[in-house]
């Protein structure tokens, strides 16, 4: 007399799927441990849509202070979009801005930046505004790639096309750069953005 096996060939698909299940869940709870995933892509497009605008309005403005003043208000607003969409999408995550991947990214992102505003003062200080968007585009770029090891893969990426155009715009001359400030805090930010909005939760 045969013995009949101990599992018909769709519980053994059903137990396949259960294992996948739970090594996916597995994968993804220790990529969450590891990774800063509340990079937000939403707020990253709107940061490039008001880029955008405030390098159409600096191209407009008389004097080199007025064009100055008008990117530092867009920093502070695309600082205050980030950081707002960052908790939101953290808080939609369940994860928090004080975990260690989140420190890690952190103190890996905002160094640079500082030195990008002390390095500022210094060449508003001897009058070198043309070299002011290539600086902030590369360091700016340090930041993201520095922070993106600790993130999702697109980061990085993102990092990395700031210090390609922020090498290229150390040698153009302020009403190119200018644009090419658009191209990069503006036209990457929104193109980025979206990518992550799409593939890494929002």
């Amino acid at each position: 007399m045969a013995i009949a096996p101990l599992h018909n060939g769709r519980s053994t698909v059903a137990l396949h799927e259960r294992a996948e299940a739970n090594l996916r869940f597995i994968r993804e709870t220790m990529e969450r441990a590891t990774l800063f995933t509340a990079v937000p892509g939403w707020g990253m497009a709107g940061v490039g849509l008001t880029a955008c605008a405030a390098a159409a309005l600096a191209a407009v403005q008389p004097t080199l202070w007025r064009w100055l003043l008008v990117w530092i208000s867009e920093a502070a607003l695309a600082l205050a979009i980030g950081s707002t969409a960052m908790w939101r999408k953290a808080r939609q995550q369940d994860d928090s801005l004080a975990s260690a991947a989140a420190r890690r990214f952190f103190f890996a992102f905002v160094p640079p930046l500082a030195v990008g505003g002390l390095l500022s003062i210094t060449l508003v200080g001897h009058g070198a505004y043309d070299v002011l968007p290539g600086a902030w585009l590369l360091l700016y770029g340090t930041g993201v790639m520095a922070g993106g090891a600790f993130s999702v893969r697109v980061v990085p990426l993102l990092g990395f096309a700031f210090l390609l155009l922020g090498g290229v715009t150390l040698f153009l001359p302020l009403a190119l750069a200018n644009w090419a400030m658009a191209l990069g805090f503006g036209v990457l930010h929104l193109g980025f953005g979206l990518v992550i909005a799409r593939n890494y939760g929002g």
